[in-house]
C-alpha cells in the first residue's frame, strides 16, 4: 500500500469543483486525509482567487495509474487539456507526492517542485503532513513551512459554502 498527496486547486465554481473532486477521490481510494481550504491570488495571471488544499490518500494502484486518474477526474470536471499553464481552471488535481519516490518522466514529476514553491501547496501539506520529510530534501514538511519566506504571503485558510 502506497501513501501519496494530491494538490487540489479550483478557482472556476470552487465550491462545485473541490467538492466533486474530494467525492470521486474518496470513490476511487477511499477515507482521505483533507487539509483546510486556502483562497489564495492566482500566480503568473489575472484573475478570480482560488481554493487550494492537499489530500493524502493510500493505494495500491501504480503512480502512473493513478496520475491517469486524477486527469480522468479532471477532464469529467469541465478541465480542458488546451489550457495555457498559468490560467484560470476548473479543477487542478496534481500528484505532488508517492510514498518516496522519485520520479521525472515527463509531464510526471514527482516530488512536484512546486511543494517548495508555492505557499497554496506547501502549507496544506504540511498541515497534514507536518512530520513527513521530503524524499529529496530530508526536512520535513513542517520544516520546509516554517523556512518558507511568507513576508509576501497572500492567502487564507477559509471555510467553504459546502463544509457550513
Amino acid at each position: 500500500m502506497s501513501r501519496g498527496y494530491i494538490s487540489i486547486g479550483s478557482n472556476i465554481d470552487r465550491d462545485k469543483n473541490i467538492l466533486a473532486s474530494l467525492k470521486a477521490l474518496e470513490h476511487h481510494f477511499g477515507k482521505l486525509t483533507i487539509s483546510s481550504i486556502y483562497e489564495s491570488e492566482p500566480v503568473g495571471f489575472t484573475g478570480d482567487a482560488f481554493y487550494n488544499l492537499v489530500v493524502g490518500f493510500n493505494s495500491e494502484s501504480g503512480v502512473k495509474e493513478v496520475a491517469k486518474m486524477l486527469r480522468q477526474i479532471e477532464l469529467d470536471n469541465g478541465r480542458t487539456r488546451d489550457c495555457q499553464k498559468f490560467s484560470a481552471r476548473t479543477l487542478d488535481l496534481d500528484l505532488i507526492l508517492y510514498d518516496d519516490l522519485i520520479l521525472n518522466d515527463g509531464r510526471l514529476q514527482i516530488p512536484r517542485d512546486e511543494i517548495e514553491r508555492y505557499a497554496f501547496v506547501l502549507e496544506p501539506l504540511a498541515e497534514i503532513a507536518p512530520a513527513l520529510k521530503h524524499p529529496i530534501s530530508h526536512l520535513s514538511y513542517a520544516e520546509l513551512w516554517e523556512k518558507f519566506d511568507k513576508t509576501i504571503l497572500k492567502q487564507k485558510r477559509v471555510k467553504p459554502v459546502w463544509a457550513s
